[in-house]
């Protein structure tokens, strides 16, 4: 039975993997400890979850030392990912990481240039490559029911809900998550590359701030205190959640990071509204739009292909009404629709776990991270057709869009990949990347 610890026990890493992995895989794994810089915060997430026999560490080699694990799962801030990944290698154990890898192309080459001299292996965990609606548009590309791949155009929106709360996190600095385009929208671009199984070669941005940060006079450091409350409409009382209060409010005399900062903050130094162009090196192109401010959540997929086309929309109205549904058009005239507005569905892939997804659950993205737990722990599932397990070349790939993405932002001009990695990258361009 492998031996596995969690470092970092915010809300991701206390309901993703401390509470499934104690709950429903003590039969096949033991999560032994967690770490936290905040140890008030792991006392927290071990309440919450009822975790029996889980050992609490705020010294991270101290832990590795103590327990022997056979991994170590990274769901720490971003810009700590490095650190952890890094340490946890050379200590002998593997890794399994939380998206996005790290934030800069620095700590991409350190953790890769560790792994290299370590032997050790590192796992990503992209949850939207086991999100039954998009396994389904790979699946056709797979097919080749559209032949080649020309083109892919992908607009992204996060309503004022989900968008909101990265204007309120840590996430809201850009050294802390390096922006949208590195934290969020590693997501989509790794979706996209997925897709196209290319590489991409050069990238050009713009992105403003025009609706978070300082737009309003109205504002304050913090929700909880602020003299708006009654009449902002991102006001965030963090009392009404018994999570958000043992995993926040009680730790924050430990750390002083406050869950609820004011989404109209100067402090505010990422984008909310992003638009880009990606060229990949097979000739495919991808237009893409990320914006944290819609009235409505979800995506927009559109890919052009040598046959046909596939328009893949996946969202919820205002009204409530859920839109999910693919159409593929030939050059015959000829449309096939796959309809996924039913509740449950039973995906191809996972048809011989009898695993029933929910798919309006958004605690487990759509059915994706239940899939996904049981690839990485249960091990029921040996082969790997689609390529879904994803690994350092992946998480590459997909921070290599964000990241040129930022430099072409900060320079106003087109990027290329090569700059950013290995002995091709240009120490100026690095250097504007870190002012960027």
């Amino acid at each position: 039975m492998k031996k596995y610890v969690l470092v970092g026990t915010g809300y991701r890493g206390t309901f993703s993997y401390l509470l499934p992995l104690t709950r429903d895989f003590s039969d096949k794994l033991e999560l032994s400890a967690v770490f936290d810089s905040n140890k008030k915060r792991a006392m927290g997430a071990i309440e919450l979850t009822k975790a029996e026999n889980v050992k609490i560490y705020d010294d991270f080699d101290k832990m590795i030392r103590e327990e022997k694990p056979d991994t170590v799962i990274v769901s720490s801030k971003d810009s700590t990912h490095d650190k952890y990944i890094i340490r946890a290698m050379e200590l002998g154990c593997d890794v399994i990481s939380e998206k996005p890898l790290t934030t800069t192309p620095e700590k991409f080459t350190a953790i890769y240039d560790t792994m290299e001299k370590t032997g050790k292996n590192v796992t990503v965990t992209f949850n939207c490559r086991f999100m039954p609606f998009y396994v389904k548009v790979k699946e056709l590309l797979k097919s080749g029911v559209i032949g080649e791949v020309f083109s892919v155009h992908l607009e992204w929106l996060l309503d004022t809900s989900h968008g909101a709360d990265y204007f309120r996190r840590w996430h809201r600095n850009r050294e802390n998550s390096g922006s949208l385009l590195v934290h969020k929208s590693t997501h989509h671009f790794d979706l996209v590359n997925w897709f196209l199984e290319q590489d991409p070669v050069k990238v050009n941005a713009f992105g403003t701030r025009r609706f978070y940060g300082p737009t309003r006079d109205k504002r304050s450091e913090r929700c909880l205190d602020c003299p708006h409350k009654t009449s902002c409409e991102f006001y965030l009382d963090l009392k009404d959640n018994d999570s958000f209060v043992k995993l926040y409010t009680d730790a924050e005399n430990v750390d002083g990071y406050f869950r609820d900062k004011c989404v109209f903050s100067e402090e505010i130094d990422i984008e909310d509204t992003l638009s880009l162009n990606v060229k990949y090196d097979k000739g495919a192109l991808l237009s893409y739009s990320l914006t944290a401010h819609s009235p409505y959540e979800g995506a927009k997929f559109v890919l052009n292909g040598s046959k046909g086309r596939i328009e893949a929309n996946e969202f919820t109205l205002p009204t409530g009404e859920l839109v999910r549904d693919i159409k593929v058009y030939d050059r015959y005239n000829d449309v096939i629709t796959y309809n996924f507005n039913n509740e449950h569905m039973i995906t191809k892939n996972d048809r011989d776990l009898g695993m029933i997804v929910h798919l309006s659950s958004k605690e487990t993205h759509s059915g994706a991270d239940v899939i996904m737990l049981r690839r990485l722990f249960a091990q029921e599932v040996e082969c790997d057709p689609l390529g879904q397990k994803a690994g350092i070349k992946d998480a590459k790939m997909s921070l290599a869009i964000g990241f040129a993405a930022n430099l072409s932002l900060a320079e106003n001009k087109a990027v290329d990949v090569s700059c950013l990695f290995g002995e091709k990258r240009n120490e100026r361009v690095l250097l504007e990347f870190s002012k960027a």
